[in-house]
């Protein structure tokens, strides 16, 4: 039947998506023993090997903190609230539609109820081949338990999935009819009963097993529904797929009635009715799900790319373009705050002005800026230098970057990008509080950002080589992999995932491990080897060790050094004062023609022009006019154009001919007329003036402001020292103190590796020999006995360590000591804290007992006086 989206008011029912029900209770049921069944997770997870445990603890390495002392504490805090909510949320959506049947199934439910739960009354193969393995994923992250044909979900994962009032299951289904007709009168479920065609019974339990099997026959069902009226099936074809509730008036219509009449509708409110599970399920042919999807949905190419797609080495060259655009960028953005970049925010990070100068700096849109400057400062490259006057300048560990090559500078900013939780793609929007979220601000870290950019490289690179992906198809297989990640309480859905995939894949363009769309061959180095089956990363979250991470970049630096461009040590000059460089520049080349000249186009080649006021910076910066002339010579493929050489003699015989020093500030000539024409031109009024000597003026204005005022007067003016000398004036490289990279937030525990992994398990497994090993009973004290023996006999019925006096105690010790057995004993440490713990005396001497204790799996000593009580094992450890 379809879904209904509401109900007309002529039938009396109105849709609303609330109810009452009750969610499914778990027993708590005494732990049990021998080769029964396990009655509880902890009995389960002891009948696992140590293989078994790993596989847990790595799935879900939250249960790690701190290790667990025993399976029973392993156990407990796999059933907490927040750690179940984790483990759901790392689930697939068939995964967790496995988990979401099991919630509605009558609990312990069999292997085959959850399948036809799952393929329905006609079957389905596809479903029926993969669902062993999503049983076995839930039974690995301990989220269900018990063999095939006992399989219970965990108390907390049934209360978050099953149905109830305030949050209706993900199934659509409602209570049972158990559930719905609690608290009924007798005699209205023997209405029902006889509306329905049931014979009565005598009292409400049967009556409700009664109907509950007429909704289970599905021979009888079917009888039933035959005889309602059009209008009622009208009715239930709204509830069947969810929300099963829906508000009935005073006076229902005769479709409502006849269905309430025979226990098809039950009231959950005065005003609210609900179609039980029974029911609802028979309507569905037996499925849970209206639309299971027990397959990934498949990455399909970009429309375009679909028969033939790029060339790999058209994209391979694209995305090459693209890194190398990338250093540019980086150095242009350091360039332009070498000497203190923009103020510090109080709140932290630029602000929208200063984003603005940066992004016309950079000649690109702010969003784009906000991402270059934040992968600057991930990449450490950046950082505020901690002054009373906090601003944003390069760091030291800038210069050493400068200095590696090309291809290993764009791995350190591949690599820092990948795994960096600050999230560009947010400048500008608002936080929780209504707040705008500057770039370098605190707020952007997104902890799932990094298992979303290496995930979608991840299917990038399932896909042919130059085939881009269609962003549909590769959305939809995000949110296969990951269905309740973003989900918010309101149960909207966030598409905070669908916003970082989006993200991802403009920024790998721009950074160039895309070329057209598609994965670059460069870029496929930086996964790891495994990564590229089409299957998820071997960790939850695809997590590498820093050195992990070094090799890979490096594997994808040399795999991109052929495709970048060779520097130059050439340019072209041209006869309109401008010099071509037909590709990238070797840096002392770059970096002088930046001084000598000003770049007037970017592209495949730059273009740079010279002009009387780039020349004057170069002699400012220390160059002389045959300096310049020799550079341009020895650099240049063609002659130097007589038009360029003129400009540099000419500025060259004007600079330095005049002197400014401070007085506040002076000019001091030898040529007296020209001081003359100085004090003349009108320009100069603002300059305050005033002659000192025939050679010598004097100035109230400062030395920078006379500078610049005489040379926009047409003067080049050079400035000079106390002493007399020329000044030399290169761009002061103001740098932070050392600083580390951001660290990347991560979006819950870190994966632990195989050692920890190992010595967790061992010590569990240690903790819980002592919480669960069999010792000797304590005999009955006789009728002389002590009362210490008394009570310690007591306990050793009740299960828990006997109290024995210090003379017993230190007996059973040395007696174990001389036999090479192990005992049980209780013991409290300095700060007060008991603990149970299976040891093998070795050595009784000077009130101290030193033995191996299997709990820490290693050879400790105890004070005797801090031993509680001892027993023996029935069965030694050892």
């Amino acid at each position: 039947m379809a879904r209904g989206r509401g109900l007309s008011a002529s039938q009396g029912l109105t849709w609303n998506g609330w109810g009452p029900a009750k969610p499914d209770q778990e027993a708590h049921v005494p732990e049990g023993t021998g080769g029964t069944p396990p009655r509880t997770l902890a009995e389960a997870l002891r009948t696992q090997g140590d293989g078994s445990l790993v596989a847990l603890l790595r799935a879900r390495p939250d249960l790690l903190s701190p290790v667990p002392s025993d399976l029973s504490q392993l156990a407990t805090r796999a059933g907490t609230r927040a750690s179940v909510v984790r483990a759901l949320e790392r689930l697939d959506r068939f995964t967790l539609q496995t988990a979401e049947a099991l919630a509605v199934a009558t609990e312990p439910a069999p292997y085959d109820t959850l399948r036809a739960l799952l393929t329905g009354d006609e079957g389905d193969p596809e479903i029926e081949a993969v669902l062993p393995r999503a049983v076995e994923t839930l039974r690995d992250r301990a989220l269900i338990w018990g063999a095939d044909d006992r399989l219970r979900l965990v108390r907390t994962a049934r209360e978050l999935l099953a149905p109830s009032p305030t949050h209706p299951s993900p199934t659509g289904l409602g209570p049972t009819v158990a559930e719905a007709t609690a608290g009924m009168s007798p005699g209205r479920l023997q209405e029902i009963l006889t509306a329905a065609g049931l014979p009565s019974t005598h009292d409400p339990v049967s009556a409700v097993a009664a109907l509950t099997g007429l909704f289970t026959d599905r021979t009888r069902m079917a009888a039933l529904l035959d005889t309602a009226p059009v209008e009622a099936l009208s009715v239930l074809d709204r509830l069947v797929w969810g929300p099963p509730y829906g508000e009935v008036t005073s006076s229902p219509t005769p479709p409502v009635q006849w269905l309430r009449d025979r226990g098809l509708l039950l009231p959950a409110t005065t005003r609210t009715v609900v179609l039980p599970r029974e029911a609802a399920l028979h309507l569905r042919a037996g499925r849970a799900h209206r639309k299971p999807e027990p397959v990934a949905p498949t990455v399909a190419p970009r429309a375009s790319d679909a028969s033939t797609g790029a060339r790999p080495q058209v994209v391979d060259n694209t995305a090459a373009g693209q890194a190398y655009t990338a250093l540019a960028t980086i150095e242009e953005l350091a360039k332009d705050w070498n000497e203190g970049g923009p103020n510090v925010l109080r709140a932290g990070g630029l602000s929208v002005r200063d984003l603005k100068r940066t992004a016309t700096a950079l000649d690109v849109t702010e969003p784009v800026a906000a991402f270059w400057v934040e992968l600057a400062y991930t990449a450490g490259l950046l950082a505020a230098d901690g002054e009373t006057d906090e601003r944003y300048a390069p760091t030291p560990a800038y210069d050493d970057w400068q200095e590696l090559p090309a291809p290993e500078r764009w791995a350190r900013l591949a690599t820092a990008w990948l795994t960096a939780t600050r999230t560009a793609g947010l400048v500008g929007g608002q936080d929780s509080k209504g707040r705008t979220l500057a770039a370098l601000g605190p707020d952007l870290d997104r902890g799932a950002a990094p298992e979303v950019r290496r995930r979608i490289l991840d299917l990038l690179a399932t896909l042919p080589e130059g085939t881009a992906p269609d962003p549909e198809s590769l959305l939809a297989r995000l949110r296969w992999e990951r269905p309740l990640r973003g989900a918010s309480g309101t149960g909207r859905h966030d598409d905070l995932r669908a916003r970082l995939a989006a993200w991802t894949l403009n920024e790998a363009e721009m950074l160039g491990i895309t070329g057209r769309g598609a994965l670059a061959s460069h870029a496929r180095a930086l996964l790891a080897p495994d990564a590229t089956d089409g299957e998820p990363a071997a960790t939850a979250d695809g997590a590498r060790t820093p050195a992990e991470l070094t090799a890979t970049g490096l594997r994808a630096a040399r795999a991109l050094a052929p495709l970048l461009p060779e520097p130059l040590d050439h340019v072209l000059l041209q006869a309109d004062l401008t010099a071509v460089a037909p590709g990238p520049l070797l840096r002392p080349l770059a970096e002088l023609l930046a001084i000598a000249a000003e770049v007037e186009s970017k592209g495949g080649a730059t273009v740079y022009r010279f002009t009387p006021g780039s020349v004057r910076r170069a002699l400012d910066a220390g160059q002389s006019a045959s300096d310049l002339h020799d550079f341009l010579r020895n650099h240049s493929r063609t002659p130097v154009p007589q038009p360029l050489a003129y400009l540099i003699d000419d500025v060259a015989r004007k600079h330095g001919h005049l002197r400014v020093g401070a007085a506040s500030a002076y000019v001091r000539c030898d040529d007296e007329a020209v001081l003359d024409e100085i004090l003349a031109d009108k320009r100069s009024q603002g300059l305050r003036l005033r002659r000192l000597a025939p050679t010598v003026l004097a100035a109230h204005a400062d030395a920078v402001t006379l500078l610049d005022g005489l040379r926009v007067m047409g003067f080049a003016p050079a400035a000079e020292s106390a002493e007399g000398d020329v000044m030399i004036t290169r761009a002061h490289a103001h740098r932070t103190p050392p600083r580390t990279a951001p660290a990347p937030v991560p979006d819950g525990p870190a994966t632990p590796d195989t050692t920890l992994l190992s010595a967790a398990v061992k010590a569990i497994r240690a903790g819980d020999l002592a919480a669960t090993v069999v010792h000797k009973p304590v005999p009955e004290p006789s009728g002389s006995g002590s009362a210490a023996l008394a009570s310690a006999a007591a306990a050793s019925r009740n299960g828990a360590l006997p109290r024995t006096t210090s003379a017993e105690t230190l007996a059973t010790v040395q007696a174990a000591a001389m036999t090479g057995s192990a005992v049980w004993i209780g013991y409290v440490n300095a700060d007060g804290a008991a603990s149970q713990r299976v040891i093998a005396p070795v050595r009784v001497e000077g009130g101290y007992v030193t033995g191996y204790d299997h709990t820490a799996d290693e050879v400790r000593t105890y004070p005797l006086h801090r031993i509680t009580g001892v027993a023996e094992l029935a069965d030694d450890p050892a």
